[in-house]
């Protein structure tokens, strides 16, 4: 199967040509932009979508991995008796189910633990988490149960054994949220949408009162144009204030931040195929360890944070990580045993139109404008369409458009999805003479477009970047050509996620990336250079962190 969406270069030329305004403009390439230019561009409307990054470059690549309900917000829920909260859950619970079945190259389901080390807690977190499989209803994925010690030290060895009477294992949703983020992407592309990173909006264009369009700067050569759109629709998460205020530059704020940090430990501190839930931390919020690529991932914390491009995880956050790590586990966890550790922007907002702003939504807000701009903010990962629907929705209200068929998101494959089989490392194996882990992850990681990458790898570019990491040289090439990356950082944090699973081998691999996307590229040593200290430095932020 080959790629049939247009590169970078000609999406640009399409979003620089004068044939008339698109539809809707979508400013921000995370999940939720990616998600409003996949849901209009299956409605038949004319999609432009521009990041003024790369693609999943901010919050979208900086979460816990998991698709879920949120079994914290149905605590808070029985706790207030909120309904609200209730039907956040439920609905993120049918879209759990969604993105497992559009993308089940990228997701599949987890059985995670929850340690009890004391016999009261264990009709409550029993009863909370039947009650979790209730709201999903017959999207359910397998029943929640109690599990004794002794099952609960098989499924998780390195649990502390004094005083556990048992646990209650219950099943989410885990993903690649990067590569889910490029695979909305490319099938916004696919279906039409013209799709472009490194596009960033100077400033919004106003014509008798309404936002036109925008007027961007492609970062990348330098030019400055315009794109004329009937609606713009503003999905840029923790910037969002920044793109409203260029509409009105009185605007009341909608959204504050909190940071949430993960660290990545060797897989030895968990095992293949069972996540840990460590139900109360200090602060009060729950904590996960999880399997990732061959990784443990833990997370996540909650503060405040200001809002920044790149954030960064601090010491005393990676200290709170390994305390709790340490409290629930028998082996020694150690700052050393950090292989990893990377810091995301969770945006929060407030209705500005509303009456009562003192909350902060766990939910989503669209909130339109003086001058017809569409925002769309807040929500979590596991909602990404749902919020999109909204977002169109109100895009063709405002600015009066009319869709060719209502939004077919919800059943719509993604990219790689479509043949994909679960079983399909074995034939990738045998057809190219592969290594099983290699095999598993091209198969895991592109899906039915795996034999493609591993086609390329035929043509010279079959050496691991790393000998202890399964990621080959094809691949480099393959997301410069297929995938929309532009530099080093693209490949090492999103495309391929070793530099958020292991920065020394990421730092090993760096200067091999740079050369081999300066073939692609068309680079020359200035750019080549400028490529190699950007990485550099985005790695000693979090060595020094």
């Amino acid at each position: 199967m080959n790629p049939t969406w247009p590169d970078r270069e000609a999406q640009v030329a399409r979003l620089r040509s004068d044939d008339g305004p698109f539809d809707v403009l979508v400013v921000g390439g995370g999940a939720t932009g990616a998600g409003v230019a996949l849901d209009a561009a299956t409605r038949g409307l004319r999609v432009a979508l521009v990041e003024r990054g790369d693609f999943s470059c901010g919050t979208s690549s900086r979460s816990t991995k998991l698709i879920h309900g949120g079994v914290r917000y149905l605590e808070a829920a029985v706790k207030h008796f909120d309904r609200s909260q209730f039907n956040l859950v439920r609905d993120a619970l049918h879209e759990r189910a969604v993105l497992l079945r559009i993308a089940p190259h990228l997701s599949q389901p987890l059985p995670i633990v929850t340690p009890l080390y004391n016999w009261l807690e264990v009709p409550y977190y029993l009863t909370g988490l039947k009650l979790y499989d209730w709201l999903a209803g017959r999207a359910n994925l397998q029943p929640s149960r109690f599990v004794d010690a002794r099952e609960a030290l098989q499924r998780f060895p390195m649990l502390r054994h004094q005083g556990l009477r048992g646990g209650v294992l219950y099943y989410d949703g885990q993903f690649d949220d990067a590569r889910m983020n490029v695979a909305i992407v490319l099938t916004a592309a696919r279906e039409g949408a013209v799709t472009a990173n490194y596009l960033e909006v100077e400033d919004l264009l106003v014509e008798d009162g309404r936002v036109r369009g925008a007027t961007v700067t492609d970062r990348l050569s330098g030019d400055r144009f315009d794109i004329a759109a009937r609606a713009v629709v503003n999905a840029t998460g923790p910037f969002t204030d920044a793109v409203r205020r260029m509409e009105d530059p009185d605007a009341r704020p909608m959204v504050t931040a909190s940071s949430g940090i993960h660290i990545v430990l060797d897989q030895r501190f968990s095992p293949p195929a069972t996540g840990l839930l460590i139900p109360q931390t200090d602060d009060g919020r729950v904590l996960f360890l999880l399997p990732w690529h061959g990784h443990t991932l833990v997370g996540t914390t909650d503060n405040e944070a200001e809002i920044e491009a790149e954030p960064r995880a601090h010491e005393d956050e990676i200290a709170y990580v390994l305390r709790h790590v340490e409290r629930y586990f028998d082996v020694p966890v150690e700052r050393s045993d950090v292989k990893a550790a990377w810091s995301g922007l969770r945006p929060l907002v407030s209705d500005p139109q509303a009456a009562d702003t003192a909350g902060l939504s766990r939910d989503h807000v669209v909130n339109v404008g003086p001058a017809g701009l569409v925002t769309i903010a807040g929500g979590k990962w596991t909602t990404y369409r749902r919020m999109a629907v909204d977002a169109v929705n109100q895009a063709v209200s405002v600015a009066g458009l009319e869709p060719e068929r209502e939004s077919t998101t919800a059943s719509l494959p993604l990219v790689g999805a479509e043949g994909f089989s679960a079983q399909g490392a074995g034939d990738l194996q045998e057809r190219f003479a592969l290594e099983a882990d290699v095999a598993s992850h091209l198969n895991r990681a592109y899906g039915s477009f795996a034999a493609e990458v591993a086609r390329l790898a035929t043509e010279g570019l079959e050496r691991r970047l790393v000998p202890e990491q399964p990621y080959l040289e094809a691949e480099v090439v393959y997301a410069a050509r297929h995938e929309y990356a532009r530099s080093t950082a693209d490949v090492l944090w999103r495309r391929l996620r070793l530099a958020m699973l292991d920065e020394e081998d990421a730092r090993r691999a760096l200067g091999r990336v740079a050369e081999l996307l300066a073939d692609e590229l068309g680079h020359d040593e200035a750019r080549r250079a400028a490529d190699v200290a950007e990485a550099e430095a985005l790695l000693g932020l979090a060595a020094t962190a």
